[in-house]
């Protein structure tokens, strides 16, 4: 059953990457047909706009990019959703579907990499647990013990 999973698992890499593939090569289409230039430009134009570059500052390595961290993620949207608009006004259902599995995906990233990274921490490591307290059933209660110092 491990290499079936394996397989399945690659097999699901692979078609994510083909789609999210597909999806880069319909933003910069898009983008290329609105600001009326080719691909390339195009492609130069939002590789400038996202792109992370590595700097050294007080001694520590760190990067730098022309939109801040809090910005990428909802200018990325931004413009998954431009062009979803833009398929949805030419009634092209194909890359509609992409567009949205694409911007669903993006959302949805750092809620499943922290649960596959949790899971795969807790099947590694068993944390000890104290087998001398008693469990409780009530998560609201805390269960605290009390030590008096001799002074």
């Amino acid at each position: 059953m491990p290499r079936l999973a394996i397989a399945a698992t690659l097999l699901a890499l692979v078609a994510l990457a083909g789609s999210l593939s597909f999806v880069g090569y319909l933003v910069v289409s898009t983008v290329a047909e609105h600001l009326d230039t080719g691909h390339f430009i195009a492609g130069l134009l939002l590789g400038v706009l996202f792109a992370r570059l590595p700097w050294l500052r007080e001694g520590k390595l760190r990067t730098i990019g022309i939109l801040p961290k809090r910005a990428r993620l909802p200018v990325m949207v931004a413009l998954l959703g431009f062009c979803l608009l833009n398929f949805l006004y030419r009634s092209e259902w194909v890359p509609v579907l992409f567009l949205g599995f694409a911007m669903s995906f993006l959302l949805t990233y750092p809620r499943i990499r922290k649960r596959v990274v949790d899971r795969a921490i807790s099947s590694f490591f068993n944390f000890p647990t104290d087998q001398n307290r008693p469990r409780s059933t009530d998560d609201k209660v805390i269960d605290v013990e009390f030590r008096e110092k001799k002074e």
